[in-house]
């Protein structure tokens, strides 16, 4: 991995680990937080290479709510499973019910200057 994609995954890594329960932030969120939201995929390359860690990676969703990433737990149905055991609510086509559980990170974290330069000097 290089060193420029390392460092950007930590600060996704740094920001989906605040993200609470029962709440969940989409790959935009997490790009435009972190520097710039047109890398959202880059985001996702973040949580693939972070499932099986830590790191709350089934609360990371698509800008619709679908669980995009859910091929990518130990089962298709894990990332669901998690969310719905955190009582995040899904409506009748399977979407996370977005105007209830989206958590934005710029609205909820210091400013990303701030807070991901204090806390990756913490890592």
């Amino acid at each position: 991995m290089s060193t420029s994609r390392s460092s950007f995954y930590e600060r996704v890594w740094h920001v989906v680990a605040k993200i609470p329960v029962g709440r969940v932030a989409t790959y935009g969120d997490i790009a435009e937080y972190v520097g710039t939201r047109a890398a959202a995929r880059t985001v996702g390359w973040a949580m693939n290479a972070a499932v099986g860690s830590d790191l709350p990676c089934h609360r990371v969703v698509n800008r619709n709510g679908e669980l995009t990433g859910a091929r990518f737990f130990e089962t298709p149905t894990v990332m669901e499973e998690r969310l719905r055991s955190e009582e995040v609510a899904f409506d009748t086509d399977g979407s996370v019910v977005m105007d209830t559980h989206r958590w934005v990170p710029a609205e909820h974290l210091p400013p990303a200057r701030d807070f991901l330069d204090d806390g990756l000097e913490d890592a």
